[in-house]
This record gives C-alpha cells, structure tokens and sequence, in this order.
C-alpha cells in the first residue's frame, strides 16, 4: 500500500502541474467565487457582505476562495488562510501489528474551530475530539478525551496578485486529555509553525507548513519538526478537486516517560518515548474534495506511511467537513 501511496502521489502531483495545458478543452463551470481567480483590487470587489458574528468574528475574505484546506496531519497542517470556520473531523487509524506494536484501531471525532479577529489574524483551536480505540493497543490504551489546543495564527504577507500567502502561529496544547487515552502526559507542549499557499497555473494550488513541537517537559514528551505539503488540481474549473499530501515527521529528541520504547506517536500523541531521537517518518496520502457551496468543503483522504519505520501509523481514513462564515 505505502508503495502505490507513493507512486500515486507523484503521479498526482505531476498531473497537477500538467493539467493546466488541457483547459482548454474544458468546459469551465461557472461560480460564485471566480472573479477572485483575476481581481485586481482583492478587498474592493472580493469582500463578503457578512457582518461580524457575535460582535467580533470577521467573515472568511474571499481572496482565496479558489484554494482548498489540506486534510492530512490535521492537528499541524494549518491553511495559511484567515478563515472563520469550524472544521469536523473523522478518522480511522490502523496501528501497525509489528513490534513493539500489537495492532489494533484508533478512531477519532473532532471538531477545530478558527476565528478571524481581523482580516490578517486569527484564533485557531486545531485539536480536540474523543478516541475510541481497539483493546489490543498497547499501554492498556482506552477511549476518552483528547488534549485540548489552541492559539493565534497571523497573516505575514500577502502577494501583489493575491498568488501567494505565508502566516505564522503559535499554540499550546493543553495537558487535560484522558490519561487512558494516552494524552494528559507532561505540562503541555508548543507548537510553533509557518505555513504557505501559491496558486499553480490557473487551477492548482500548493500548500505547505513546518513547524517545532516543543513540550514544556521535554521529559514527559519527545520534541519534533514536521514539514507537510500539498498539490490539488481543481477538476475544470468545476467544484471537485484531487490532490496529493506528504507529511515528514523528525524527533529532535526523546523523553524518559517510557525508557526504551521507538515510536512516539506521530501527531495525534506524545507518548514521552525513550528511543525515538533522529527517528524519521515520512507519509504520502491521496484525496478529493468537493465544495457544494462557498462556504463548505466536504473532503476524503487515504494515507500510508512510505518508509520503512511507521511509529504508530499503518494506514488511515480521513473525512472531513467544512463550514466557513
């Protein structure tokens, strides 16, 4: 699986770049958010009517509307968009059957909620939700609460055209998860990250984002760097896009919470392992995603890790709906 993950996201990410020389001999759908592919002046003629919600949340800019929102490594990969939305979550986790592993199933609900405070910063609340898991994870792992985590995200720089954006941010993810979940370890942990969008010809978009988890108890919980990117290809110029991600995960340094132990749990989890610094992980995933409205996103992805260490990932589902103001 981890192979034809590979080779489809390669070939995903060329027919991305590719597919623009076959417009032509599209029949291009008409929609409500168009025009901003080609405005000018980006805040005059692309600005939503909507009025602030409860007195403060600003509505989504409709500058990049054309773009859609990446859907793997949900808890890291942030849009460097200023979105006011509120994101359900659905995924299915198959943990690896190999030792030190002993297989089994992870699934999660969420919901993240993002507020535009202005049109250049936002809140971000990127992880929460419940587990249900299989009883023959290890660590006498069972369902409950995940940590809680939040933060600012701020709009850096935006291009002339409205081709490209970069934001920064910085949240901290709050120790209050069930324990029994594996989540409620250390004093919590930061996430400090960057995150970029370009268009790609006139129908492609490429996202990317990198970033530190660094726990307050660098004992209780392992530090990481992750990078994540992102191709789509909008399908002629109608609502439904395919894309392809890849997620790269680095442990910069282990914990002593479970001496000995080589996996660390990727980015729903920080077990505190003992073994896992300079370990690498690398994910590919493939998807699709249709917008029925300007306001919604409803998206589908399949992800497998593709090198030969795959810490708690074996393969994973993940759905997801959006709903923006």
């Amino acid at each position: 699986m981890r192979y034809l993950l590979t080779i489809g996201f390669l070939l995903s990410s060329a027919c991305s770049l590719l597919a623009q020389e076959l417009a032509a001999d599209c029949i291009v759908a008409a929609d409500d958010y168009s025009a901003c592919d080609t405005c000018e002046m980006c805040e005059s003629c692309c600005t939503s009517e909507r009025g602030k919600l409860l007195g403060f949340i600003a509505p989504t800019s409709l500058c990049h509307s054309d773009y859609i929102s990446p859907m793997t490594n949900p808890v890291f990969f942030e849009d460097p968009r200023t979105l006011s939305e509120i994101r359900f979550i659905a995924a299915h986790h198959q943990v690896p059957g190999t030792a030190p592993l002993a297989g089994g199933r992870i699934n999660l609900v969420a919901a993240q909620i993002r507020a535009a405070l202005t049109d250049r910063l936002s809140i971000v609340a990127a992880k929460d939700g419940y587990f249900w898991m299989s009883n023959d994870l290890p660590f006498a792992a069972n369902d409950g609460w995940a940590d809680i985590a939040a933060g600012l995200k701020y709009n850096l720089w935006i291009a002339d055209n409205y081709d490209a954006i970069l934001s920064g941010g910085l949240s901290y993810e709050l120790p209050v998860g069930s324990t029994q979940t594996l989540q409620g370890n250390g004093d919590g942990e930061f996430n400090l990250y960057g995150s970029y969008g370009m268009r790609v010809g006139d129908r492609s978009h490429f996202l990317t984002a990198a970033g530190f988890r660094l726990p307050v108890d660098s004992s209780a919980e392992s530090q990481m760097f992750y990078w994540s990117g992102h191709l789509d290809r909008q399908i002629c110029g109608s609502n439904f896009y395919v894309f392809g991600e890849a997620n790269w995960y680095h442990y910069m340094s282990s914990g002593t919470a479970i001496p000995g132990l080589p996996v660390g749990g990727l980015d729903l989890f920080n077990f505190g392992a003992g073994d896992v610094a300079g370990n690498d992980i690398v994910t590919c995933a493939l998807g699709a995603k249709y917008k029925p409205t300007l306001w919604q996103e409803i998206g589908f992805a399949a992800e497998a890790p593709v090198t030969s260490r795959e810490d708690v990932l074996d393969f994973r589902l993940t759905a997801d709906w959006i709903i923006r103001y």
